[in-house]
C-alpha cells in the first residue's frame, strides 16, 4: 500500500526503500507465472515488473483492519503510516491496552482525541481519527463488527463490495480497491495510487489525460486478472526506484531503466531533460 492520492493529494514524505506490500515479508503468497507471450503491452510491463521484483498473490488480511490501514496511509507514506497502524493495533486491537476481541467495536467506542494521539505519526490525525471512528460505528451497525464485515469483503459480490466501500465517508477508489485486493484477494483489481497513475500514462498504457479511474479501467482491461495485484505493488516499487516524478532514470541514461523498451516516454524528453505531466505534454501537441 502507498499514499492514497487517488482519494486526496500527494505527499512529500520520504518513502522506505521497499513497498511494505512487496518482498518476502510484505504479505501475500509468492507465486510463479510461466513465461509466455503477453497479449498486451500492459501485460508485458507487468511481466517485466514481476521478473524485476516479485510475483505474488494477495488476500487474507482482515477486512476492517485493512480498511483502517489504508485510511491511515492516505496523504502520507509508509514511513509515517506504518507506526500509526502499529500503535493503533497495540492500543485497540485484540489483546491491546484497551482493545476487546473486535477491532471495530473497540474503535467505535474510542475517544477521538486519544485515537488522534495514537495515530499522530500518520498526519491529518484529527480527520483520520474521526473518519475511523465513523467507519467503525457503521461496520458495527451494519455487519455486527469486524468479523461480519470481513466475511462480506471476502465473499460478497465484488461490484457490491466496491460500491458499498465507496459509499463510506472518506473511502475513495484506491482505498476500496486495496481492501478488495489485500483482504478479499480479488483478481482483476489494480489499485491506482500516484505512482501507478504517473507511470501508466507516462508509458502510454493509459490515455495521457486519464484520471485515476481511467487508468484503473485501462490496466484492468489489459492485464490478466491474476497479475493485477502484484502489478500494482511492483509498479509502486518501480516508481520509487526508477520512474520518479521529477527525475526518471531514463534522463540519465536510457539503459538505466529496465522498462525503457516498453515505454513511450510521454512527457519525458531525455534530450532537453524536461519532464512534465503526460496530460500537459499531449495538450502541447
Amino acid at each position: 500500500m502507498s499514499d492514497d492520492a487517488g482519494d486526496a493529494g500527494a505527499t512529500d514524505d520520504p518513502e522506505p526503500a521497499e513497498n511494505i506490500s512487496g518482498g518476502a515479508a510484505g504479505g501475500g503468497e509468492a507465486t510463479v507465472f510461466e513465461p509466455g507471450e503477453a497479449d498486451s503491452r500492459a501485460e508485458a510491463v507487468v511481466d517485466r515488473l514481476g521478473e524485476l521484483y516479485w510475483q505474488k498473490a494477495y488476500g487474507g488480511r482482515d477486512g476492517f483492519e485493512c480498511l483502517v490501514r489504508t485510511v491511515l496511509s492516505q496523504n502520507t507514506s509508509d514511513v509515517a503510516s506504518q507506526p500509526a497502524h502499529d500503535s493503533l493495533m497495540d492500543r485497540y486491537g485484540p489483546g491491546g491496552d484497551v482493545g476487546g476481541d473486535d477491532l471495530a467495536e473497540s474503535l467505535a467506542d474510542a475517544d477521538q482525541q486519544r485515537l488522534a494521539e495514537t495515530i499522530s505519526s500518520a498526519g491529518l490525525y484529527n480527520q483520520k481519527s474521526e473518519r475511523i471512528i465513523a467507519l467503525a460505528e457503521r461496520i458495527c451497525e451494519e455487519y455486527g463488527g469486524a468479523d461480519g464485515f470481513d466475511e462480506f469483503v471476502k465473499t460478497g459480490d465484488p461490484d457490491e463490495v466496491r460500491s458499498t466501500l465507496l459509499d463510506m465517508n472518506g473511502v475513495g477508489p484506491k482505498t476500496a480497491d486495496c481492501v478488495l485486493l489485500f483482504s478479499g484477494g480479488r483478481g482483476g483489481v489494480f489499485p491506482v495510487d500516484t505512482h501507478v497513475h504517473r507511470i501508466a500514462r507516462r508509458m502510454g498504457l493509459a490515455p495521457a489525460d486519464a484520471d485515476h479511474e481511467g487508468v484503473r479501467e485501462a490496466l484492468e482491461r489489459e492485464v490478466p486478472a491474476e497479475k493485477c495485484g502484484f502489478g500494482h505493488t511492483a509498479m509502486i516499487q518501480f516508481g520509487r526506484e526508477y520512474c520518479k516524478a521529477r527525475k526518471p532514470a531514463c534522463l540519465d541514461d536510457p539503459e538505466a531503466c529496465p522498462l525503457v523498451d516498453l515505454c513511450e516516454q510521454v512527457g519525458v524528453d531525455p534530450e532537453s531533460g524536461e519532464v512534465v505531466d503526460p496530460a500537459e505534454a499531449v495538450a502541447k501537441g
